[in-house]
């Protein structure tokens, strides 16, 4: 037979109510009486009722996170593992459960979060994308359902968004390869939808005209945060009259795709290609050659997201409605060759 809220009460020896209050965390009850209540539910092994709780405080402590719509991009690409780490961490140390949705097309995306905002399943949401014309933004805009972004919305602005300076992270990463003596730059790019491909094409494109150098049109390759279009990239590239000496991939993944090509076409990395990356993944390190990568702070940003989405629910003020995660450059093998022409 279960334990029930009376028999913790009988136990504690205070009214039913006054263990209500212990549960839903009411202020007038006194330290001492929260934690012999406490003590004796762990004791017991009772578990309150989440939905009769959430009835009564009209909350959930549950936030829901909408996952990319590719399966396979979410599953091979290690920076929605590291970034969904971030969230569950600092979630769990709030007292809070995660509920994770999506959906194969944008109308399938808004039909999910529709069904957690009005079915009151969660009380809040984390987008781990930033796409042009988003209609999920908008919806939620119109609900004022509390959210967070992982990027930033060229539509709404004012968003709360947890974000890195993109455009200043491929620059930094261009400058790197333009620093070694590299001239012929080429950028591996994602999806043109996504703000973060727009940011970083952004960013390598200042780069190369700061220091008057020529972009070709053929040496910038757009495809998806997977190792195949790295691949495919690279299958491109090296038959091209002119081709780059040096890479800029929007992602790790990307860029082990690029690896990969090179070695099966029989060219070296950085002797013949240098290359830097994003994300600094655990795996970049362990490459052959090591891969340089600019870390984000992917951890971070998960973290940060679902600690800003906390105290958008909880009504806390918040001063900043665009916090920047800071990047560095990690420079390794694959870019750590100079040339001279």
């Amino acid at each position: 037979m279960s334990v029930t809220i009376v028999d913790v009460a009988k136990k504690a020896g205070v009214s039913p109510s006054t263990v209500s209050r212990v549960i839903s965390g009411h202020p007038r009850i006194s330290p001492a009486t929260i934690r012999k209540v406490k003590d004796i539910m762990q004791e017991m092994g009772y578990h309150p009722n989440v939905m009769a709780k959430s009835l009564v405080s009209k909350t959930t402590q549950t936030i829901g996170i909408l996952l990319p719509r590719s399966a396979e991009e979410l599953f091979l690409n290690l920076f929605f593992s590291e970034i969904i780490r971030g969230v569950v961490t600092q979630s769990t140390r709030s007292g809070y459960d995660l509920m994770m949705t999506t959906g194969t097309t944008e109308s399938e995306e808004v039909e999910a979060v529709t069904r957690l905002v009005k079915g009151r399943r969660v009380d809040g949401v984390i987008l781990l994308y930033s796409r042009k014309s988003d209609p999920v933004i908008g919806f939620l805009k119109e609900q004022k359902f509390p959210f967070v972004l992982v990027g930033r919305s060229e539509d709404f602005p004012e968003v709360l968004s947890v974000d890195n300076n993109n455009v200043q992270a491929a620059y930094d990463a261009t400058r790197h390869l333009i620093a070694q003596g590299h001239k012929r730059i080429g950028f591996v790019s994602g999806p043109p939808n996504l703000i973060v491909s727009k940011d970083r094409m952004e960013g390598y494109v200042q780069a190369m005209k700061e220091a008057n150098l020529v972009i070709q049109s053929e040496w910038i390759v757009e495809g998806e945060f997977l190792q195949e279009s790295g691949y495919r990239a690279m299958s491109f590239f090296m038959n091209l009259p002119e081709r780059p000496t040096a890479l800029v991939a929007i992602d790790d993944i990307v860029a082990f795709g690029v690896l990969r090509g090179l070695t099966e076409l029989g060219y070296k990395v950085p002797s013949d290609l240098s290359l830097v990356g994003f994300n600094n993944i655990s795996m970049s390190e362990l490459a052959s050659p090591p891969i340089s990568s600019v870390d984000i702070g992917i951890y971070q940003l998960g973290y940060t997201a679902s600690q800003t989405l906390i105290r958008a629910v909880k009504g806390e003020s918040i001063h900043h409605h665009h916090i920047i995660i800071p990047h560095r450059l990690v420079a390794r093998e694959s870019s750590l060759h100079s040339i001279q022409s």
